[in-house]
């Protein structure tokens, strides 16, 4: 499995990216494993009720974007291993938009990679999102 990759809804979960992360031989010098599950909101900006959104990607260059953020934030120290998953689909409200998962030696090196890891694939990674609600649709950036 790549550490950050694109996936079509039901082809990975939370539970195979952890037992992947166990895998690392480095797993041994972790002291926790920090998660971001990214979910469908059902309610806009706005406060209008969203009703699904659609997730499209240049999916070539998304791979090779959320790869090089896990392979740069492996880097620092007391990470043991960082790994992006985002499904592309049309998703109901509730549903799993994303999984960023970290394993580290202490807490204090997961929670600010776990943050930088999410923040940047939001701004690096394309990767849009189209938001359906019951007043139409539009593309949010």
């Amino acid at each position: 499995m790549q550490k950050g990759q694109i996936h079509r809804k039901g082809e990975i979960t939370l539970n195979q990216i952890i037992n992947e992360i166990k895998q690392n031989p480095d797993i041994y010098k972790s002291g926790g494993i920090a998660c971001f599950i990214g979910i469908v909101r059902g309610v806009d900006e706005q406060g209008d009720k969203v009703t699904k959104l659609a997730f499209e990607t240049y999916e070539e260059k998304a791979n090779e974007v959320l790869q090089t953020i896990c392979n740069e934030l492996i880097e620092r120290d007391g990470i043991i291993d960082v790994h992006i998953h985002h499904i592309i689909d049309e998703l109901d409200v509730s549903e799993d938009i994303v999984y960023v998962v970290i394993a580290g030696g202490h807490r204090f090196d997961l929670w600010p990679t776990l943050r930088d890891a999410v923040e940047r694939f939001k701004e690096e990674a394309p990767i849009w999102k189209k938001e359906f609600t019951i007043s139409g649709s539009e593309w949010i950036h």
